[in-house]
């Protein structure tokens, strides 16, 4: 902020009147895409899955519009499956703004040879940079910053410059309908039953060939099964063991009546 330009003290001029300019710069415009598949629609909560993995939740207007195949959809019209693009246009122009304010005001304060502190009739003070060799014409006498003095009446153009920027946004949406459900499965045919009901077995797969020729691994002999024992002829019988066993008895009871004998023969 600076005083560009300095008057008279006389109070004939208006208090504050402002004049604007502005000088846009060179504008830049960038491009984002999103893209999203619709899973949940309800009112106008929207949930979309992004390419991305994210899920999104959003509270879309009833203004919101998407195009899709050809067709202006609000979000009451979409339905999950929809595919969605989103491309989002960004323009950045910078400008700078140029202000320049006729004053009166009267001198509260001086920091000669940079700062001057003005006061007005509305009430409030401001502070002002002051150029470099900057005069002051008061009452057709000229003054520098040096010379000024609280309580004179200064009459001064303020010039402000400021650098600004100005965004807008567009967006645009996109999209492609949901794929159509898979068709049903044809019915199944009807069999008809003739004759007597058959039910096929697979045959048994027969096992391979013995190899033969010179190259042939001769097989490995086997260990026959013994043979079960024979059962006794029809011309056996147990007579012989049971007279056997007879004999044995008898001769069993003679020594047992000698060794009686002798032990009462001994006892006389």
């Amino acid at each position: 902020m600076s005083i560009a330009i300095v008057s008279t003290s006389t109070m004939l001029l208006a208090q504050d009147t402002t004049q604007t300019t502005v000088r846009p710069g060179t504008a830049s415009t960038t491009t984002t895409v999103e893209r999203g598949e619709v899973v949940y629609v309800s009112g106008n909560d929207l949930v979309i899955k992004m390419d991305t993995g994210e899920i999104r939740h959003m509270t879309v207007p009833d203004t919101a519009r998407a195009t899709v195949e050809g067709k202006d959809l609000s979000v009451h019209d979409l339905k999950p499956g929809m595919k969605l693009q989103r491309t989002i246009s960004t323009t950045t122009t910078p400008k700078a703004v140029t202000s320049i304010r006729t004053i009166q005001g009267t001198v509260f304060a001086v920091i000669a040879p940079s700062t001057l502190i003005l006061s007005f009739p509305e009430g409030g003070n401001k502070q002002y940079n002051i150029p470099k060799d900057q005069k002051f014409v008061i009452d057709g006498k000229s003054y520098t910053a040096f010379e000024l003095k609280k309580g004179m009446k200064v009459g001064a153009t303020v010039v402000t410059e400021t650098n600004d920027t100005s965004v807008t946004e567009t967006r645009r949406t996109t999209g492609t309908a949901a794929a159509p459900p898979p068709p049903p499965p044809p019915p199944p045919v009807p069999v008809t039953y003739v004759g007597v009901l058959l039910i096929e077995v697979a045959a048994p797969v027969p096992p391979p060939p013995p190899p033969t020729g010179l190259a042939a691994t001769p097989a490995r002999a086997t260990t026959a099964p013994e043979p079960a024992p024979k059962a006794l002829p029809k011309t056996a019988s147990p007579l012989p063991l049971v007279g056997l066993l007879g004999i044995l008895f008898c001769a069993a009871s003679l020594g047992m009546r000698t060794l009686r004998r002798a032990g009462r023969s001994s006892s006389v």
